[in-house]
């Protein structure tokens, strides 16, 4: 693509080659540099980060211990990730925060000791651990002098259980081994980020990691760096913001993708559960959405390996662009005689071991849009 610029080998001569290359070296260089200040928000002279930093602090609850903490380590994340810091996107943030743990790095979970003891054992019975070998490894002595079982009883936060459940593992005979995915603790920190989501982003983390990339999802800096990435760090044509809260409890892109299985429905008349799953990962064999798209293919126009190749791409920005996407749409419009939503809160009961309540993403979603709208009016727009 470079030798584009140039004059063809054939006719020029070796210093008109050097002169070209050396040409395109200074303008390959300009375009580069001015590119690269066009796409990193955090350089641009309007974000100070001695500014930026106040602002934050200034719009996170004043009830709130060490604000300019918490400040400092959302800016940055901020700077890391290339975020703008615009209102909408630190109110966002700090929504996220308060809803899930009231800007706590590690929060207390009524209940935990009990719920902790039973997502073991049905861990164990899925992974075909014996309970009484389990119960046998609980009762060794710890090095605090006392029994797992008995540090497991008193266990307040995520972060003490899985502190408890990392030195068990280590100490007790082939602990890793056989008890290593019973680890009951998949989500930590102040904005209650999923911990493999976590380990995806290792290569971006701006701090040296002493332990693991776990113990820092239970650090005040770990929790918001990975929190913040999962909440923002992904592009969405998105016309309001609570679908982005809902993707953050449901996964990227969930929001578009319960849009068009709503369309599917539509189109073709089969009911579909409207959860933004667009496929079932882990199999070719196809799931509710695709079986229904397919049940349509003639009019699409479309192959049975097309349709999967394109819903493939629904963990994506991507999809949007698609010829499923954009012929599945078209019919389902025409169908319905106007345009249907392009993005809808998916309709899924929130299921956790912490969870007592009967929940949803759609009450997690606006319960957060509802706190950033106060965010903002507190900044004053």
């Amino acid at each position: 693509m470079l030798d584009m610029y140039w004059p063809p080998r054939h006719t020029a001569s070796r210093s008109t080659l050097r002169k070209g290359r050396l040409f395109h070296g200074i303008w390959l260089g300009l375009v580069l540099l001015t590119v690269g200040c066009s796409t990193q928000p955090m350089q641009d002279p309007a974000y100070k980060p001695d500014e930026v930093r106040a602002r934050i602090a200034r719009l996170i609850p004043a009830e709130i211990p060490d604000r300019q903490g918490w400040a400092a380590d959302i800016y940055t994340a901020f700077s890391t990730l290339d975020i703008e810091p615009t209102t909408r996107n630190i109110c966002s943030v700090l929504a996220v925060t308060q809803q899930e743990s009231t800007f706590q790095v590690a929060p207390p979970v009524p209940g935990l000791a009990k719920i902790a003891r039973a997502e073991i054992d049905r861990r164990a019975s899925r992974l075909y651990v014996p309970k009484f070998v389990v119960n046998a490894a609980l009762n060794i002595e710890s090095p605090t002098g006392k029994t797992y079982s008995q540090r497991l009883a008193t266990v307040r936060t995520e972060k003490e259980l899985n502190a408890i459940f990392d030195d068990f593992i280590g100490m007790v005979p082939l602990g890793r081994q056989l008890f290593g995915g019973l680890n009951p603790v998949q989500t930590g920190g102040p904005m209650q980020v999923s911990i493999p989501f976590a380990e995806s982003y290792r290569s971006k983390y701006p701090y040296a990691i002493d332990e693991s990339v776990r113990e820092e999802v239970f650090s005040r800096r770990g929790g918001m760096f990975f929190g913040i990435a999962h909440l923002l760090d992904y592009p969405v044509s998105y016309d309001r913001p609570v679908f982005r809260y809902a993707d953050f409890n449901a996964g990227w892109y969930a929001s578009r993708n319960a849009a068009f299985q709503h369309a599917v429905t539509h189109a073709t008349g089969i009911k579909l559960a409207l959860d933004g799953d667009l496929i079932r990962h882990g199999t070719t064999e196809p799931g509710a959405t695709e079986r229904a798209v397919r049940s349509i293919a003639t009019q699409l126009g479309m192959s049975d390996r097309a349709i999967r190749r394109d819903l493939e791409r629904g963990d994506s920005l991507d999809f949007e662009k698609t010829r499923l996407y954009e012929r599945l749409y078209e019919y389902a419009d025409k169908a319905e005689g106007k345009p249907l939503a392009r993005a809808m809160i998916p309709g899924i009961k929130l299921e956790s071991p912490k969870i007592t309540r009967d929940l949803t993403t759609a009450w997690f979603a606006n319960r957060v849009d509802e706190r950033r709208k106060r965010c903002e009016a507190r900044a004053g727009g």
